[in-house]
């Protein structure tokens, strides 16, 4: 897997993975955000979706991040994956299908949990392309996003589901937090900019 990567260089690679633990970590999400941002044109619905269930430990990472992007209530863009409400496996299909029905060419984030190696817990990865939901459990889903997020919570390759139950929640809501404050700053500086500058001056 790739190496924390530097958010400030002119040419920006397709993975920035960065440990939650780094105390540079909300600038560094903030500007690989806004490079991706940067390519989204003006009238395209920004869509956010974040894929899991409040079932599993684990894999609540999706809703918990849903859930505190909520409470801005903002208008700057569409959530869908919340604790109370939220996407899954059973339901993925049909809120694609409504979105892009809603929708016309939304720039979607997708958001989930995922598994990796070891060394790897508690990194957070900004990716190109569509996540692939279920992946990690073997799970064929439909993908999900132009660009995604994933947090790393535990080690996989062997007892997937047992993995995802017994993982640490307190680790979960770190990186959730994580996410959310980033995702929801970036979207504030990229369709406010001046404002942004003005109070950080």
């Amino acid at each position: 897997m790739s190496s924390p990567s530097n958010p400030f260089s002119n040419q920006q690679p397709a993975c920035l993975k960065i440990p939650h633990t780094d105390p540079e970590i909300h600038s560094a999400l903030t500007h690989r955000l806004l490079f991706h941002l940067s390519q989204v044109k003006d009238w395209q619905p920004l869509i956010v979706v974040c894929v899991g269930t409040d079932r599993s430990t684990g894999d609540c990472l999706g809703p918990l991040v849903g859930t505190a992007l909520t409470r801005y209530k903002s208008h700057l863009f569409h959530i869908y994956g919340t604790l109370e409400e939220p996407v899954h496996a059973v339901n993925l299909q049909d809120k694609l299908s409504m979105i892009y029905d809603s929708y016309q060419q939304p720039y979607i984030i997708g958001i989930d949990a995922c598994l990796g190696q070891s060394s790897s817990i508690g990194c957070i990865q900004i990716n190109e392309g569509p996540l692939l939901p279920g992946a990690g459990v073997k799970k064929q889903l439909p993908p999900v996003g132009d660009i995604h997020i994933t947090g790393i919570v535990n080690v996989g390759g062997f007892m997937e589901y047992f993995v995802l139950q017994n993982t640490r929640l307190n680790l979960v809501m770190q990186l959730s937090d994580t996410i959310a404050l980033s995702l929801y700053a970036a979207i504030k500086e990229w369709k406010t900019p001046s404002t942004f500058f003005a109070l950080r001056d």
